[in-house]
């Protein structure tokens, strides 16, 4: 017999929510992972996403072992727009290499970034779901409007000083980074996948070639987990490095995470594993709402008869 409880349930469940601007309720960090998200922070809001870690290395054919230690910190801005956000990344890392006649201590910033990233398409935005109230399976069947991701485009520059011993020129250089980016939000929508397409130092001696694919799983409010698999290649250096790890929220602004890598070469071979933490202000932030589709319509069917009104007027 047809249950018309169950029917209203399902219709509350999926009825579709209002959709608001890049701000979510909780933080959404990229920690622990490597990948950028396709959404912005939000307009003024302010994240710092920052950790210390821990490297091991061994290079079968130069004869060295090393080992280190580093801190990285991103600082995400939101400004100017709902949907852009500037990112300044740093990563310094102070390393010791131990050869078979000598020892080589090794410090300074490995990483220096500053860009900004603009989301491009929100597949949700204005997106209703039909609800099918004498129908349990189509109500539940997989939504294909899933495999279409949110895009955005990363574009900045490193910035490389003299004599850096992680930087294939003894020359200080800036140089240009630019990254496509994609997310899909799947299932209940506790599963979040990115990608990240990146062509770093372009226009240098040995520009690069990467993609970073990041897993997430929301398992419950309070935690979740993540699996991530990246790619290198470059004639100065390439590589396959896979990382897994979790993420605790401690509040609504705050998360803290742990994480481990490793790689499948031997030349060198590297572990590492780091501990970090996520914060956010976003007490001067105003919600936007974005309309639907149909509201943006029906705003321009409005405003048009305004304007030819105001016109009818103006000729009396």
């Amino acid at each position: 017999m047809f249950n018309i409880k169950k029917v209203i349930l399902a219709s509350l469940f999926l009825l579709p929510m209002a959709h608001y601007g890049q701000h979510t309720d909780e933080i959404n960090s990229n920690r622990p992972g490597e990948s950028m998200s396709a959404f912005a922070v939000g307009k003024t809001v302010i994240q710092v996403e920052t950790g210390m870690f821990g490297i091991q290395e061994s290079h079968d054919l130069s004869r060295y072992d090393a080992y280190g230690f580093g801190i990285d910190m991103e600082l995400r801005y939101g400004a100017f727009l709902e949907n852009l956000e500037f990112i300044a990344d740093i990563q310094y890392l102070n390393e010791t290499f131990n050869y078979p006649m000598q020892i080589d201590e090794r410090a300074d910033f490995k990483q220096s970034v500053l860009g900004a990233k603009y989301l491009i398409y929100d597949p949700n935005k204005g997106y209703k779901r039909d609800v099918n109230l004498y129908s349990w399976k189509a109500n539940h069947k997989f939504n294909w409007h899933q495999v279409i991701p949110a895009v955005a485009v990363f574009a900045g520059a490193n910035f490389t000083g003299k004599e850096n011993p992680f930087y294939f020129s003894p020359e200080s250089e800036i140089s240009p980074k630019v990254a496509l980016i994609l997310q899909n939000h799947l299932g209940d929508g506790s599963w979040v996948f990115v990608t990240n397409i990146i062509y770093n130092y372009v226009a240098t001696d040995y520009p690069s070639l990467s993609y970073i694919l990041t897993l997430t799983k929301g398992i419950n409010k309070k935690w979740s987990a993540f699996v991530e698999n990246q790619g290198i290649k470059s004639d100065f250096y390439s590589d396959a490095i896979v990382r897994g790890g979790a993420a605790y929220l401690i509040n609504r602004n705050l998360q803290v995470d742990a994480s481990i890598s490793t790689n499948f070469k031997d030349t060198p071979s590297m572990l590492y594993g780091g501990v970090g933490v996520s914060w956010r202000y976003d007490g001067r932030y105003k919600e936007v709402r974005l309309l639907t589709k149909e509201e943006e319509t029906a705003n321009k069917m409005a405003k048009k008869t305004n304007t030819k009104k105001g016109f009818k007027k103006s000729k009396k």
